[in-house]
Parts: C-alpha cells; structure tokens; sequence
C-alpha cells in the first residue's frame, strides 16, 4: 500500500485500515497519497456527462475514495441517486433543494425527497439553505423551503447540509427553531467570518472548506484557524471553486505549498470553467499549511469526520 497511516490512538486508525486502496495506475509514492472525501461534488452538473468515468477515477486515483453527489433540485436529487448506483462504494447522495431552486417546491417535492432520502445510498438532506446574495428565488419562498427541510432531516435523523450567503441571521433564526433536536449538520462552503464559524460550532456543525480558500483575501483564512479539526471537512464543490495555486494574493510562501502531485492534478485536469474532485489535495495541502498542521494527519482527521459524519463504511 502507498499510503501512510499516522499512529495515533484515534479509532479513525481503524477506519482506514479498512479503507487502505490498492495502488492505482498513475499514483505515484511520494507526496500526495492521501485518503479523502469530498463531501460536496455537483457530478449531476452537465460539465462531466460525457467523461464521468474518468472523472471519478482521477479523483479515486488522487486519494479521493469517497465523494457525496448533493442534491440541489428535484431533477437533480434524482439523477444524483442514480450515480451513486453507478459508482457503488464510492458515490454517495444527499436529497435537496437549493435555496436557487426554492421557487420550483410543490405538493410533490417533499415526498420525492422523502423516497430518495429512504436509500441507503441517500446519506443527507440539502443541499439546502439561504442565498441573499442572488435572491434567485424570493428570500420568503427560501425561508419557508429551508423549514420543509430542516423539519425532514430532524425527522428522518439524516446529516443536514446547508447552504448560507449574505444571510448569517435569518439562518441562524431558521435552525434555532429546531435546536433540540437538529441532526449533525454541515455548513457547506463556509465563506464567513471568524465570528460566524464559532457561533456555528457552538452549535455543534460541521464546516466545510472549498477551493474558495486560494482567492480568499484574509478573513476565511483566519476564521478557519480557529475551527477545531473534528468539525471541519474538506469539499471542491466540482465543478466550481477551483483551486488556483498561483493567485496573486496567495503570497509567495504559500504558492510553494502545493506538492507537485496535487499541483499537476489541477493544471492538467481542472480550470475554472470546471473543477474536479481530483484537486481536493491541493486544498487539503493549503489547510494544512495554513493551520501548521502535515497533510496527511489533517486529511485522517477530516476523513474520520466525514465517514463517522455520514455513517460511510
């Protein structure tokens, strides 16, 4: 096996026994052979419909052995169920409505995303949420289909994966509602401040982390520093958010962090127009840095997250 498991005493030790992979054609021993999930993959999205196959061996070849296809529609919450019996093992899905899409809900979403969330294939609802900044459906049709949702994942006990921009408050108004009784949860591609990441975990969420962080400016940076490693996960978002190891802003000292295995995995297989889970090294890899913390003890951490989070084998 070309992977390096870190002695520790964590029970994750024993999750990745299970999950050591065999060497795979175009791995290559040296840095960068991490075991990862990417709990946010958009593979529904029309960008990958004619090499899917490939994409999903990169990312499996890259370390990522995992990967959570969100449900963002009704169409897609169903096309994501049927990858996930493509790719058995390896894809796994949420049901959901996108705060974008909360204007689509009728008399038969709730029950379409009760059948899907009913397989096991189906680990979480969302993704779901609010969205302020776009308002590409009317900020109280959002409020009112985030209600509908959270409400299922309370029932159902399924991981709630949420969505949140430019409306930390009125989010926040939504989930305390249900407090007493709210599933784990995830805030999914956190942009926010300092401030808003803590208040999030003192609620016991979950936050994750995208190729967002190689363009951030500063305060995504210093809000993940303060983000204890058993609440955060790793995400790309794919086929959005690529990472871009040479940005400006990066700095020259943080430029040098990709290794050269992550760094080729993003020139050679993903641009803006579209990202793949192949890059989430690389994001892992500046997290890392970022928290002075070595890559491959930060990719145990939010591995063991991500399996014990969504119940993966």
């Amino acid at each position: 096996h070309l992977i390096r498991v870190m002695a520790s005493n964590d029970p994750s030790d024993q999750l990745f026994s299970k999950l050591s992979p065999e060497s795979g054609k175009g791995v290559s021993p040296d840095a960068g052979n991490y075991i990862l999930v990417d709990v946010c993959a958009n593979l529904v999205n029309k960008k990958y419909s004619r090499d899917l196959d490939a994409v999903v061996q990169r990312a499996k070849d890259a370390g990522v052995k995992k990967m959570l296809v969100v449900g963002t529609s009704a169409h897609s919450t169903k096309e994501a169920l049927r990858l996930t019996r493509m790719f058995p093992g390896t894809l796994y899905c949420t049901a959901g409505i996108h705060p974008h899409d909360a204007k689509s809900w009728d008399d038969d979403t709730l029950q379409l995303l009760r059948e899907v969330a009913s397989n096991p294939e189906c680990v979480g609802i969302g993704e779901c949420g609010l969205d302020f900044n776009k308002n590409f459906s009317p900020p109280e049709v959002q409020l009112e289909v985030l209600h509908r949702q959270v409400a299922l994942a309370c029932e159902l006990k399924k991981p709630l994966v949420l969505h949140e921009r430019d409306a930390f408050a009125p989010m926040l108004a939504v989930l305390e509602k249900y407090a007493d009784r709210l599933p784990p949860t995830v805030v999914h591609c956190f942009t926010g401040t300092s401030e808003q990441a803590l208040k999030y975990i003192a609620m016991g969420f979950y936050i994750g982390v995208t190729g967002y962080l190689w363009k951030d400016k500063g305060p995504l940076r210093e809000a993940l520093r303060g983000v204890p490693t058993e609440r955060l996960l790793l995400e790309t978002d794919s086929p959005f958010l690529c990472p871009n190891p040479r940005a400006a802003r990066l700095g020259e000292s943080l430029k040098s962090v990709p290794s050269p295995r992550a760094l080729g995995l993003v020139e050679r297989y993903c641009s803006f127009q579209r990202n793949e889970p192949c890059s989430l090294p690389a994001t892992l890899e500046l997290c890392a840095a970022l928290l002075g913390l070595e890559p491959h003890d930060l990719a145990l951490r939010t591995t063991y997250n991500a399996l014990s989070l969504f119940g993966l084998d």
